[in-house]
């Protein structure tokens, strides 16, 4: 793992991004794993921005998203494929032929199957973004007693549903979602992980000082060969 700590997420979203947009630009069909939720808002942010100055081009960018939820149609205002098309989608150039997604509403193995020889039919994830959980979660890969494999249906824990159900004002949020597991994630070439604020801080403790475990998901990127964490101070306040 290689650290890299920041004063605040600002900061990360304009390194981050900027990584991106010169990957991209070396890159022009490259294909990235893409994550939800606030912690990649800055980076897909500083993207669009940068596509609006005609500095960086998506057109022919191969895109596949951690996960989805069940139970809710693609198009619903609460699905991550919308978060997606109003974050980044909308705002670049994206080839609507060229973005990847879990289908939430589909039979769990063969959607599993499908997805996994998607990535592998477009060459396989270049980069992969992720966000952690107050729990160590990645992607909704919650704490067990084992790690995953494939893209899997799981059943959200309360915690996640209490986090997430903010989104979900006038409906009832999903209990279960489908994601990529963890076998997924660890085939990726290379994996970028941002952690923001001192809610996160246990979590990025046990993910880089701690033991190897599935009670802390994301401590599987220790044996990762090219995983590189962003972090603001808050959240790198606990390392030693």
């Amino acid at each position: 793992m290689e650290i890299k700590i920041f004063e605040n997420e600002k900061e990360i979203g304009e390194v981050a991004g900027r990584f991106y947009v010169d990957f991209i630009n070396a890159n022009p069909s490259c294909v990235l794993g893409l994550a939800t939720g606030a912690t990649p808002l800055p980076v897909y942010g500083y993207i669009a921005e940068k596509y609006a100055a005609g500095e960086v081009s998506l057109k022919d960018v191969k895109t596949f998203n951690l996960d989805e939820y069940c139970g809710i149609p693609q198009d619903d205002k609460n699905s991550y494929f919308t978060f997606m098309r109003e974050n980044l989608f909308s705002k670049t150039d994206v080839n609507p032929a060229n973005v990847g997604f879990l289908d939430g509403n589909a039979d769990p193995d063969e959607e599993s199957a499908r997805y996994a020889a998607a990535i592998e039919s477009a060459g396989g994830i270049d980069i992969q973004l992720l966000g952690i959980g107050r729990n160590g979660h990645i992607a909704f890969n919650e704490p067990g007693e084992e790690f995953t494999g494939e893209a899997w249906k799981v059943k959200l824990t309360e915690s996640t549903i209490a986090a997430n159900s903010i989104y979900f004002t006038d409906s009832e949020m999903p209990r279960y979602a489908m994601t990529m597991g963890i076998g997924s994630i660890m085939k990726a070439k290379k994996i970028i992980l941002i952690a923001t604020g001192e809610s996160k801080a246990e979590a990025v403790r046990a993910m880089i000082e701690g033991p190897v475990t599935p009670h802390c998901p994301a401590s599987v990127l220790q044996q990762h060969p090219d995983t590189v964490i962003y972090l603001d101070r808050a959240a790198a306040s606990l390392l030693k």
